[in-house]
């Protein structure tokens, strides 16, 4: 399991599952990513993309445990919820399990955020018990993004709209949800940050302790193959061009600057430092 310490602040990958994401030409995941663009950025091998060319994502939680606070950082898929995404099948999952592995038993969970209201980003917000659909966390307060939540709520998508009926409603129906801004404090050491573009309301974390700082990602980027090429945007993103234009203007705070960039959708090792290259940037691990 991986971890890492940031000042007194302790944040452990809870993993859901990790895939390879093939490229093709009809319907890729980033259409500029091809195995032969990829090759010219050779500091993403062997971590991040496969002999073959095809991108290691992972999707997992992030369990940020500070003084007094048990906070998860986005909450992946969860179970018993088909999806597209899994080609409209139901996950099994030992989630809550490693949760617990991770020294915080889901009863013991203080806040949730999620960055955005994707489908992979709020699952385990929900599980399904006796066939109703209950708050994972009961004793959490859920922190839902204002500008994200109107957002979807107006959204005609019968997918994202199964989406909020199982995994946002019914905190809400629950007393556990607060809307937030962009801009909210969680607790002293941890903030949340504006990074639109691959949703309207989409956040990122930040985390000061001791000197110390730490950046999770959520889907300001996907993929670390977009440090070097800030302008890679998916094409399900809501405004790819906002969203690139703020990728740069994030990476260029950050590169050369001891900050622990942790990526929501980035395989195994995860977090590393953003390191200007020329025109762009990469992400060194080492």
């Amino acid at each position: 399991m991986l971890q890492w310490k940031v000042g007194d602040i302790t944040i452990t990958r809870v993993l859901e599952m990790e895939m390879p994401v093939p490229y093709h030409p009809q319907h890729s995941f980033i259409r500029e990513a091809t195995p032969e663009a990829l090759r010219e950025l050779p500091w993403l091998y062997p971590h991040f993309v496969t002999e073959e060319g095809a991108l290691r994502l992972s999707i997992h939680a992030l369990l940020v445990q500070a003084p007094g606070l048990n906070l998860i950082v986005d909450t992946c898929v969860g179970n018993d919820k088909p999806r597209s995404l899994l080609g409209n099948r139901a996950l099994q999952t030992t989630f809550l399990d490693s949760l617990a592995a991770a020294g915080c038993p889901r009863e013991q969970v203080d806040v949730v955020v999620c960055t955005h209201l994707h489908v992979d980003h709020v699952g385990w917000n929900t599980m399904l018990v006796d066939g109703a659909w209950v708050p994972t966390f009961p004793n959490a307060r859920y922190l839902i993004g204002r500008r994200e939540h109107e957002h979807w709520s107006r959204e005609g998508d019968d997918e994202q709209q199964t989406i909020l009926s199982d995994s946002i409603r019914p905190v809400f129906e629950h007393g556990l949800a607060t809307l937030v801004e962009m801009n909210h404090r969680i607790s002293p050491e941890i903030t949340l940050t504006p990074t639109p573009g691959h949703t309207p309301g989409h956040v990122s974390v930040q985390i000061e302790s001791g000197g110390a700082r730490a950046l999770i990602t959520g889907d300001m980027l996907h993929h670390p193959c977009q440090f070097g090429h800030p302008e890679w945007s998916p094409s399900f993103d809501s405004d790819p061009t906002a969203g690139a234009n703020m990728r740069r203007a994030v990476m260029e705070r950050v590169a050369g600057e001891p900050v622990l960039v942790i990526g929501t959708h980035f395989a195994a090792p995860t977090a590393g430092h953003v390191v200007r290259e020329g025109d762009a940037f990469r992400f060194d691990v080492n």
